[in-house]
């Protein structure tokens, strides 16, 4: 794996299907980041991990298929179960389909940004 390009470090993401599992042995592998899928519970991971590395994810992607109320709730979820703390990227917990609507995409981002600023100022969940 290529750490440095052009003189500058380049961060690594570890990702694999229930990492839940080997979450703490990810972590200690030298990368930057653990993608997690949705079986994972994000704040449970938070702790397990104690800012060792940063965490990505971890919506299933399924639910952009969902209408968008939902989609929008699931968001906050996860954005909650992580709470106001450094180190996470919010992200699918898998890939993401070819058939999605591009509209539930776009509420999903929608609704990550104005939770997040939500949270980050203290009047979110």
């Amino acid at each position: 794996m290529k750490r440095e390009h052009d003189g500058a470090r380049v961060p690594a993401i570890a990702f694999t299907k229930g990492g839940g599992l080997w979450l703490e042995d990810l972590a200690a592998t030298g990368v930057d980041a653990v993608g997690l899928d949705w079986t994972v519970n994000l704040g449970r991971a938070r702790e397990r991990v104690a800012g060792r590395v940063a965490l990505q994810g971890n919506l299933d992607p399924t639910i952009l298929f969902a209408p968008p109320e939902a989609i929008r709730a699931e968001a906050r979820a996860v954005l909650d179960s992580y709470g106001n703390h450094p180190g996470h990227v919010f992200n699918l917990g898998h890939g993401i389909s070819q058939f999605t609507p591009p509209e539930h995409v776009a509420e999903l981002v929608d609704e990550v940004h104005r939770h997040s600023r939500a949270i980050r100022s203290g009047t979110g969940s």
